[in-house]
């Protein structure tokens, strides 16, 4: 398997186990409290400060899917991983990253931290997509 395309599964991999946290924590909220598992608002008022983190950094995963799953999906599918391979599992770090940052804390300094992860990323993608171009 090229790195790309093990960056791919790990992006995937980080998306599922971010979503599988959510639930279980939901599960446990259920069991605990007694709660109906239907009873959770939308609007995510009734989570905790960490559910909410949670949730941020699994929508973040989801947002940018597109963008780096694509440019990944991209490189493999046209088989020029070569392009992609020499950066992607330090764009599937960055991944792991931000998302970590944004569980941490909501602290200035860790969001800023987060950012730069993101810009990480965004830097690696824009790198990539000239060389990609036919």
């Amino acid at each position: 398997m090229t790195l790309t395309a093990t960056a791919l599964l790990a992006y995937i991999s980080w998306t599922l186990l971010l979503i599988v946290l959510i639930e279980v924590g939901r599960v446990v909220v259920t069991v605990k409290t007694g709660k109906a598992a239907n009873s959770f608002l939308a609007d995510g008022s009734d989570i905790s400060p960490f559910a909410i983190r949670l949730s941020g950094a699994h929508s973040n995963c989801v947002e940018s899917f597109p963008l780096v799953g694509g440019t990944l999906l991209l490189a493999l599918v046209t088989e020029q991983h070569a392009i992609t391979d020499p950066l992607a599992l330090w764009l599937m770090l960055a991944r792991i990253g931000q998302s970590c940052a944004h569980l941490l804390s909501g602290a200035s300094r860790v969001i800023q931290m987060r950012f730069a992860f993101f810009v990480m990323q965004l830097g690696i993608i824009a790198w990539w997509l000239p060389a990609l171009m036919p």
